[in-house]
């Protein structure tokens, strides 16, 4: 088994997952992760909590796609903050998982004030009868990190995003009614309604891919944004205009997966200038998207 809250899921994530199957696999027992929903940070320091990556539903699918065989999802709260590493392992990995072989990253930390350590974990499996795996930090220069991840989407960095996650970063959200001005101009767009503490790359126009619920993947051009054309101090909004799709998508649960950064959002003298820049953003997403293989934006790489 592994522990920790694997926001993301992003390569240093798959290769300590890739080692946690291959141990189940020569042993014979399950792989498993041990995760923790809220992310522990929004209880102990809600205010300075980082936004999250993925839906925990994201997670779970992520996991199950690496081979892993059982999650067992810690919901953290206060009271749970209370619990020392030592208590932590006898109740949720011996007691409830009988684990046979842990593995985590070399700086990992958990319990309460985070004093548990990988030597910690090592005195508590020799006295338990389970094993400790280490695994070193992955990086490709850079580690690979959930920070490394949210740097990059901070200044729409899509593509560096994507080589640290190993895949497109990708939000999934409800398509809600919004004041349909897309469709005024000729461009329809979804609105999607996300979590609340989802994090957003930069606000900008990006060209990206959509899921739908059948799981065809279509071109879309995406607009992070506060429509500075038509609002002063609007909110920041997620919308997308799938290319070549006429169907009623509200209600729809969408994956929208973003591919490149197209320009900042910006406002124009007149609406027509802004039709033909919206016309020239929607040709280059097209253009962008032909270049990646819709099996690419499933799997995890």
């Amino acid at each position: 088994m592994t522990i920790g809250v694997f926001d993301g899921l992003h390569r240093g994530h798959q290769r300590v997952i890739e080692r946690v199957v291959e141990l189940a696999r020569e042993r014979n027992a399950l792989a498993t992760v041990v995760t923790f929903d809220p992310h522990p940070a929004q209880v102990l320091n809600h205010g300075r909590a980082p936004l999250q990556l993925a839906t925990l539903d994201q997670r779970l699918e992520g996991l199950a796609l690496l081979g892993v065989d059982l999650v067992r999802v810690v919901t953290f709260n206060a009271e749970l903050a209370k619990e020392s590493a030592s208590q932590f392992v006898q109740r949720v990995l011996v007691n409830e998982l009988g684990a046979v072989a842990v593995v985590v990253g070399e700086d990992f930390r958990f319990g309460h004030d985070r004093l548990g350590d990988v030597e910690l974990l090592r005195s508590e499996g020799a006295r338990h009868h389970f094993e400790v795996r280490p695994a070193v930090i992955f990086g490709d220069g850079q580690r690979w990190s959930s920070t490394a991840v949210r740097q990059a989407l901070a200044v729409g960095d899509v593509q560096r995003a994507a080589v640290v996650l190993g895949r497109p970063f990708t939000l999934r959200g409800v398509v809600v009614r919004g004041d349909r001005r897309g469709g005024d101009l000729g461009f329809p767009t979804a609105n999607v309604s996300l979590a609340e503490n989802q994090i957003l790359p930069e606000l900008g126009v990006y060209a990206g891919a959509v899921r739908l619920d059948d799981r065809r993947w279509l071109p879309a051009a995406i607009s992070v944004g506060t429509r500075p054309q038509f609002y002063e101090n609007g909110d920041v909004l997620v919308e997308v205009h799938v290319v070549g799709y006429a169907g009623d998508l509200y209600g729809a649960s969408l994956d929208v997966a973003f591919l490149a950064r197209l320009r900042a959002e910006m406002t124009f003298e007149h609406v027509n200038a802004l039709v033909a820049q919206m016309e020239r953003d929607v040709l280059q997403s097209v253009e962008i998207f032909e270049n990646f293989s819709p099996e690419s934006l499933i799997l995890l790489g």
